[in-house]
C-alpha cells in the first residue's frame, strides 16, 4: 500500500472517528432528552434540509468540481494565480450562498411543505419544523463556506483539519441540549440554536490554517475568471451525480412524513449509525484519493490513475462488507446500548432496528459510490454521473413506492440501499466502458476470501446476538459489556478469517511505479 495514501487515509479516518464518537454522544443525549416523538421529527426535518443542501452544493457538486480545478492550478499555475482563483471562488460562492439563505428564510413554510408533505400544516410538527428551520437555514451558508475552506486544505494535504471540524457541531449540539434547551419555552428549539452556533465555530476554526498557507480568501465576485467559470460549468451536472445518496435519503424523509409519528426519527437514528462506517472509511478514502486522482489526470498518468482507484476499491470492500454484516445483525443491540435511555424506549429500539438492518445492506455500495464517483470527477467528467444519478433516483422512488406499504419505514431504508446498489453498479460499468479503470490481477481470489471471511463473521454474530428481548430488558451495564464483547470478537474473527484464507497486506500494495509518483 502506498505509505502516502495510507497515512493520509489514516489521519482522516482517525479525525473522523473522533467526530463520530462525539456524534454518538450527541445522539445519546438527544435520544434521552427528546426521544423519537413528534418534536424530534420536526427537528430532524429542520436539520436535514440545510444539511442536505450543504452536502448537495458544498461537499457534493462544488467540492467535486472545485478540487480538480484547484489541483490543476496548484500543479500548473503560480501561487499568485492560485490565490486569485481562490479569492474569486470565495466571493462568487459567498454571494450565491447569501442569496440562497435569504430565499430560504422567506420561503421556509413552503420548504417544509415540500420536504415534509405528510406534516399537517396546522399541526405542532409542522409549526415546530418551520420555527426551527428559520434558525438552521443560515447553517447552510456557514457550513458551505467551511466545506470550501476544507477543500482547499485537503488539496494541500492538510486533511486532518477538515476531518476534525465536525467535532464542533457535536459539542455545540450537546451543550445546547443540556444547558440551553431546559431554559427555553420550547426545549427542542435549543438544538436548532446549537446547529446555528456550530456553523460559526466550524468556519472560524479553519481560518488560521488557511492563513498559515497564505490562502485565506479575500472574497471578490468575479464570474469572468476562467477557473471560476470552469467550476460553475461543472457544478450543475455534478449536483445529481455526486449527491444521489443524499437525495435518496431526503426522499426517505418525504415518504416517512406520511407514516406514523416517530418514523422520521427512527430513520434519523438509523441513518446516523450507518454514517459511522461510511464517514470513517468511505469518505476518508474518497477525500484522500480525489486530489491524487486529479493530479494523475493532469499528468496523463492513466495507469497510475487506474491503480489508485483499484487500491481504493479493495480497501472499501475490505471494510464496507463486514461493516454491513455487523450493522445488519447487531442493529438491535447497537440501538439499545447507545440510545435506550429516557424518552427513547424499547419500542423505539425495535422500530429503528428494522430500518438500520435495511440500511446496512447499502453500506458497502455507499462507500463504492464515493470512490467510483471520484474517478469521474477527477477527470472532470460530470455527464456520466448525472446519467447514473437520474437512474438511481428513479429507482429509489420506484422501490419506495413498492416497499413502503408492506414494510413501512423499513421499506424506505431498503429502497435506499437497493438504489445505492444500482448507482454503484452503473458507475462501475461506465468506468470500465470508458477505460478509466482496469482491475489489476487478483480480484477473483480476493473476492472469494472476502466472501468466506464475512460468512464466518455472519454465522458468529447470528448466534452471538441471541434474543433481542434480553437486550431491551437488561440494564445498561449488561448491554455495554456484551456489545463490547461482540464487537471485539467480531474484529478478531474477521481478521483471523482473512488471514487463514490468505489475505495479506501485500494484496493492498500499489505497484512501485505508482508508489513513487504518489509519494512525490
Amino acid at each position: 500500500m502506498s505509505k502516502s495514501l495510507f497515512r493520509s487515509t489514516s489521519v482522516v479516518a482517525s479525525m473522523t472517528l473522533i467526530s463520530r464518537i462525539f456524534g454518538f454522544l450527541r445522539d445519546m443525549v438527544t435520544a434521552q432528552l427528546f426521544g423519537a416523538a413528534g418534536a424530534f421529527d420536526a427537528f430532524s426535518v429542520a436539520f436535514r434540509i440545510p444539511n442536505f443542501m450543504r452536502r448537495l452544493f458544498a461537499e457534493g457538486s462544488f467540492s467535486q468540481a472545485f478540487v480538480p480545478v484547484l489541483s490543476e492550478y496548484q500543479k500548473n499555475k503560480s501561487p499568485e494565480q492560485v490565490r486569485e482563483f481562490i479569492n474569486s471562488i470565495a466571493g462568487t460562492l459567498g454571494f450565491v450562498l447569501l442569496c440562497v439563505t435569504i430565499l430560504g428564510e422567506v420561503f421556509t413554510p413552503l420548504i417544509v411543505r415540500v420536504f415534509a408533505p405528510g406534516f399537517e400544516t396546522t399541526g405542532p410538527r409542522y409549526e415546530l419544523a418551520v420555527t426551527m428551520l428559520r434558525i438552521t437555514i443560515p447553517y447552510l451558508m456557514l457550513i458551505s463556506l467551511t466545506a470550501f475552506s476544507g477543500a482547499i486544505l485537503n488539496t494541500y494535504s492538510r486533511f486532518w483539519v477538515a476531518a476534525f471540524t465536525p467535532v464542533f457541531l457535536n459539542i455545540s449540539m450537546i451543550s445546547a441540549a443540556i444547558w440551553l434547551a431546559p431554559n427555553l419555552a420550547v426545549p427542542i428549539t435549543g438544538l436548532a440554536w446549537g446547529v446555528f452556533v456550530a456553523g460559526i465555530v466550524q468556519l472560524l476554526f479553519q481560518w488560521p490554517f488557511l492563513k498559515h498557507l497564505r490562502l485565506l480568501p479575500k472574497p471578490k465576485i468575479n464570474v469572468r475568471d476562467p477557473g471560476v467559470r470552469k467550476v460553475l460549468k461543472q457544478m450543475v451536472p455534478a449536483l445529481f451525480g455526486v449527491s444521489v445518496s443524499q437525495l435518496n435519503l431526503l426522499l426517505d424523509t418525504v415518504f416517512a412524513s406520511f407514516l406514523v409519528v416517530g418514523s422520521v426519527s427512527w430513520l434519523y437514528y438509523s441513518d446516523r449509525l450507518m454514517e459511522f462506517p461510511l464517514g470513517i472509511f468511505g469518505v476518508a478514502i474518497s477525500t484522500v484519493i480525489l486530489p491524487h486522482l486529479s493530479r494523475h489526470h493532469a499528468s496523463n498518468a492513466h495507469d497510475d490513475f487506474s491503480m489508485t482507484l483499484d487500491w481504493a476499491l479493495r480497501c472499501v470492500l475490505l471494510v464496507g462488507i463486514p461493516a454491513g454484516v455487523v450493522f445488519a445483525l447487531i442493529s438491535g443491540p447497537l440501538l439499545s446500548t447507545l440510545f435506550q435511555h429516557g424518552q427513547f424506549d424499547a419500542h423505539a429500539v425495535m422500530m429503528a432496528r428494522k430500518s438500520l438492518s435495511m440500511f446496512a445492506i447499502g453500506i458497502a455500495p455507499f462507500m463504492l459510490i464515493k470512490i467510483l464517483a471520484s474517478g469521474f470527477y477527477a477527470k472532470q467528467d460530470m455527464r456520466t454521473p448525472v446519467r447514473v444519478g437520474i437512474i438511481a433516483m428513479v429507482s429509489n422512488m420506484v422501490f419506495n413506492l413498492v416497499l413502503i406499504w408492506p414494510f413501512a419505514h423499513a421499506g424506505i431504508a431498503l429502497a435506499t440501499s437497493l438504489a445505492s446498489i444500482v448507482n454503484a453498479g452503473y458507475l462501475y460499468y461506465f468506468l470500465r466502458k470508458q477505460t478509466h479503470y482496469q482491475p489489476r490481477a487478483g480480484w477473483r481470489p480476493f473476492g472469494i476470501r472476502l466472501a468466506v471471511s464475512n460468512s464466518v463473521l455472519a454465522v458468529w454474530l447470528w448466534f452471538g446476538v441471541g434474543d433481542i428481548e434480553k437486550w431491551v430488558t437488561s440494564d445498561s451495564w449488561w448491554r455495554c459489556t456484551h456489545l463490547l464483547f461482540l464487537l471485539t470478537s467480531s474484529v478478531v474473527i474477521y481478521l483471523a478469517g482473512l488471514w487463514f484464507t490468505g489475505v495479506r497486506p501485500r494484496d493492498l500494495l500499489i505497484p512501485q511505479k505508482v508508489e513513487s509518483l504518489v509519494l512525490n
